[in-house]
């Protein structure tokens, strides 16, 4: 009987499949040591294909043809670049497999913002990896009897918050140790978590989530409020005090929120002003920090002052 391939080396190879046929052939010649650890492929015109390895990125010596970058376009769209132009001009693809392919080029402007993207110069394909049961037991910690507390996932850039935060939802949408599952509006802005493709998520957030996607998060947690009656609302990356009056309205509401944000942990919240604003605010009860120690991941829960 064969031996079952490492999901990891299959799903560097399913995002290897975007490629034109002649950087394919090159991209699947790694080992598979170096499949199961690549985090990224990444084109640019004139320049060779390079992975994104943990140790940096390594060239593959193949020079990308800029024709090439237009056949990855049209491959990720499945030859309708017009279904895709909503996320396009704001130059990135969510491809059916929970994959994302990052696009530049020469922007197209329209009224003063991006209205496409033409002559592509660049293009990377995130390899998503999904970590089921990231989040199984921290999830039930974080309701105070049967109460869902509102909780800030916290961790500096590529700490694995987008991670968690998907394994969360995912959890608290089909219900978290006694606790039973939770109505979530999840708020994807740059549809990382969920990774939509044609109205249908692609990466698991649970039987009972409801996605916004593509939609900021000021403008999309009114609309999810009045339209989707939800008992959890989720979102990725708190950056703007708009982000903050929302999420304060919606907590006058009674609804339950999960949020993530940059920062190594709380004593880094409170010396910028917009993240001293956040705690001000009260709205946070709970604040999960992400640990690496030894090439692993642990979750240190604190208690916010209120």
């Amino acid at each position: 009987m064969p031996l079952r391939k490492d999901v990891n080396i299959v799903r560097y190879e399913e995002a290897a499949a975007i490629l034109p046929s002649r950087l394919r052939k090159l991209a699947l010649t790694l080992t598979d040591e170096e499949k199961a650890v690549a985090e990224e492929l990444r084109l640019r015109a004139g320049r060779p294909l390079t992975v994104l390895l943990p140790a940096g990125e390594v060239s593959l010596e193949v020079r990308v043809e800029p024709e090439e970058l237009e056949t990855l376009c049209d491959i990720a769209t499945e030859f309708s670049r017009y279904a895709a132009a909503e996320t396009l001009r704001e130059g990135y693809l969510p491809v059916r497999g929970g994959f994302r392919v990052g696009l530049c080029g020469t922007a197209v402007m329209k009224e003063g913002r991006c209205g496409n993207l033409k002559n592509l110069s660049s293009a990377s394909i995130r390899i998503a990896r999904e970590r089921k049961g990231v989040g199984d037991k921290l999830a039930p910690a974080l309701f105070r009897d049967g109460v869902f507390q509102n909780t800030l996932i916290l961790s500096p850039p590529g700490g694995g918050k987008t991670t968690l935060l998907r394994d969360l939802i995912r959890n608290l949408s089909q219900g978290a140790g006694d606790q039973g599952p939770r109505r979530v509006s999840l708020i994807d802005e740059r549809g990382e978590v969920a990774v939509m493709h044609r109205g249908e998520p692609q990466m698991d957030v649970g039987p009972y989530t409801d996605v916004l996607d593509a939609c900021p998060k000021a403008l999309g947690i009114p609309i999810v409020l009045r339209a989707m009656n939800p008992q959890i609302i989720a979102v990725d990356e708190i950056t703007v005090r708009e982000d903050l009056t929302a999420m304060s309205m919606a907590a006058g509401c009674g609804v339950g929120l999960l949020a993530t944000i940059h920062a190594a942990g709380t004593a880094e919240l409170v010396q910028k002003p917009l993240y001293r604003q956040l705690l001000e605010y009260g709205v946070f009860r709970l604040a999960v920090r992400i640990v690496h120690s030894e090439g692993r991941r642990a979750y240190e829960l604190e208690e916010l002052p209120c």
